[in-house]
Formats: C-alpha cells, sequence, structure tokens
C-alpha cells in the first residue's frame, strides 16, 4: 500500500512539473526599468523569475563607487563577521569523518574589512583552482537591516554595517508598496569566484541586485522541488583547530536535528538532474536586478570580485501558496543522506517491532 502511495504521488509531481512548463515554457521577463507597485503585484500573482535591467542602489554602475578601496575607506577599521571554509562551499553537503555526509556551516571569523578584501580576487581575475581558504561575507541575518528597524518600538538595529547604510536604500519603494510591509532582512554580499551557494530555496519574496561583478544564477521552479533529491544530513561546522589552526569539520552533538537539504552538489554538471527538470539560467550583470519568487529554488555562481544586496520580503502565508510550496516540496521526510544510517534506522525498528511482538 505504501509504495502504490508514494508511486501515485510521484506521477502527481511530475505531472505537475510537466504541466507548468508546458505552460510557462523556461523563459524569463526581462524589463528595462523598475515596475510600478501595480505592475509588480502582477509579477509576483504570476511567480516568475523578472531580471530588471535597472539597480535598487544608488551609483552602482558608476566603476568609481564599491571597489575594494572605496569600501575600505567607508568601513575604515570595523570588524565583521566573515565565513571561512576550505573549500568555498558554506552551509553545503561535504564529506567528512567516517567517510560521511554532513550538513556544513562555516566558521565565522571576526576580520577587519581591508584584510578580508584582500583575500578576494580582482574584478578580472580569470577564475582558477585555488588552494587555502575561502572567505565570504554571506551573514543572511539582516547584516544590513532587520526587520527591527522599521519597527516603531525604539529597539536598536545595530549592523556591523551601519558606516554603509548611508549608500544602501533600506527598502524598495515599489515593493514595500505592492507587498504592503517592509523588508524582514536586508543582506549585504562580497566574495568572489570561489564561492558557491548550494542550491536550495527560501519562504521569501527575493529583489537581488548586482553592485559590482556578476552572479549566474540557476533556477528551478516550485514544482521541479523533486528533481532535487532531498535528503536528511548530520549537521556539523567548520572549527579552527586550537593546535593546527587549520579549519576542521566538526559534527554537532548527538540529538541535533537533521538538516534537509539537496543531494545535487551541482545542478549544472551533466546528468545532475533528471530529464524532467528544466532549468533556468540567468547572468546578473552590476546594475541590474533579479526578482527571485518565493520558493523558487536556486544555485548561485559569481565571477570576479563581486558585491550585492538582496532585500527579503516574507511571503505571504495566508491563502495556498504556503501549502501548495509544502506540498510540492514532499509531505514526507525524505530519505537519510547516509545509507548506513537508513540501515541502522532499519534494524532498530526492526529490534522494536520484535521486542513489542
Amino acid at each position: 500500500m505504501g509504495e502504490s502511495v508514494g508511486s501515485s504521488r510521484a506521477d502527481t509531481l511530475r505531472w505537475l512539473a510537466e504541466e507548468y512548463r508546458e505552460l510557462n515554457g523556461t523563459q524569463y521577463d526581462i524589463l528595462d526599468e523598475f515596475p510600478t507597485a501595480l505592475e509588480f503585484s502582477r509579477l509576483v500573482h504570476i511567480g516568475r523569475p523578472v531580471l530588471i535591467r535597472d539597480s535598487a542602489i544608488p551609483d552602482a554602475e558608476d566603476d568609481r563607487t564599491w571597489t575594494k578601496q572605496s569600501i575600505a575607506d567607508k568601513m575604515g577599521d570595523k570588524k565583521i563577521s566573515v565565513a571561512v571554509t576550505p573549500n568555498g562551499r558554506a552551509d553545503a553537503v561535504t564529506r567528512g569523518p567516517n567517510n560521511r555526509l554532513y550538513f556544513v556551516e562555516p566558521h565565522t571569523q571576526q576580520m577587519g574589512v581591508r584584510p578580508f578584501l584582500d583575500t578576494l580576487s580582482s574584478d578580472h581575475d580569470r577564475p582558477t583552482q585555488d588552494g587555502g581558504e575561502v572567505h565570504y561575507l554571506q551573514s543572511q541575518n539582516g547584516n544590513l537591516f532587520t526587520s527591527r528597524y522599521f519597527q516603531l518600538t525604539g529597539e536598536e538595529d545595530p549592523s556591523e554595517f551601519e558606516l554603509l547604510r548611508e549608500y544602501i536604500p533600506s527598502e524598495v519603494p515599489w515593493c514595500s508598496d505592492a507587498l504592503d510591509k517592509s523588508p524582514d532582512a536586508v543582506n549585504l554580499w562580497i566574495g568572489d569566484h570561489k564561492s558557491v551557494t548550494s542550491i536550495h530555496s527560501d519562504p521569501y519574496e527575493n529583489i537581488y541586485t548586482v553592485i559590482r561583478g556578476s552572479k549566474q544564477f540557476t533556477l528551478l521552479p516550485p514544482t521541479e522541488g523533486w528533481c532535487l533529491k532531498e535528503r536528511r544530513y548530520p549537521h556539523a561546522t567548520y572549527v579552527r583547530s586550537a593546535t593546527t589552526s587549520q579549519l576542521e569539520l566538526v559534527p554537532s552533538p548527538t540529538g541535533t536535528p537533521l538538516v534537509r537539504w539537496s543531494s545535487v552538489a551541482d545542478p549544472t554538471a551533466p546528468g545532475s538532474l533528471p530529464p524532467d527538470a528544466h532549468p533556468i539560467h540567468i547572468t546578473v550583470n552590476a546594475g541590474e536586478t533579479l526578482y527571485l519568487p518565493a520558493g523558487w529554488w536556486h544555485y548561485v555562481r559569481q565571477r570576479g570580485f563581486t558585491v550585492a544586496v538582496n532585500y527579503w520580503y516574507d511571503m505571504e502565508g495566508r491563502g495556498m501558496s504556503w501549502v501548495w510550496l509544502n506540498f510540492l516540496r514532499g509531505t514526507e521526510e525524505p530519505p537519510l543522506g547516509n545509507e548506513e544510517d537508513e540501515t541502522d534506522t532499519a534494524e532498530a525498528t526492526s529490534q522494536a517491532v520484535a521486542g513489542a511482538v
């Protein structure tokens, strides 16, 4: 009975994915200027990515602004939190001790802005096979503005990038007006080609502006989430060794909740996705903005020294949107990411049943 239900559900997901693709294709809209609030509300209703050839950040197209030097001059001696990994893959599935797979978060290191920027490639450096640690500003916690900034409670909203706030708008007016809310978080991203964002989806309407460099997005609609073969992985973190100063992958304590994540490391690699998947590839250059609808899966690479800002607006929880996204992602827990864990779980269940009998 269980196999029949699982097969029926898989068939349903395949039908939905094919029906969606036939109706929408793999194209995306391109706008030469920002939409009005009314126009954007219609785009949110449609729920398709849109590339906008305009920037939410003033002077983003001026080559003299947002250089390493100008950022360092603006920030002075301020210390910031930087993600550090041995391979450029923060928040990603990585093989660790005992050859097991883990979902690994980066080591967070306090650094001066200038030393951090010195670790990054220049604008026109060609990608190379780099050795050594990889540094990326990717804190994703509203490192520029959080929702507290917009609340009228008088609560402070401290930021490591307080000195940059005068150069970066706290919200996108046409988006705030259309959604009738302020951003939940505004994030600054600074890195280079060595850092890769593994494929995932977020419950936010995302306005992503590139200020310098370029970002290459590989996107899949929520209807193709099943193609990404989610699994459940034990959690781990990169920790700097007190004896060697090298980064080590350290598993989290027993009892830490498993992390649900895609097992597809690189959706652009040949054969990594099933034939039913039809990814969309969009390059966002400096001075351009991407609207990424809530629930869309995205994998991101960047070229050269890259600076970007994104605005996360909470998706609407009323109505059917949240229910549909949860259904498309899967109503049952995915398999474990390590086969030996599946075996151990099956044996434990068998023993428990035998004991009960």
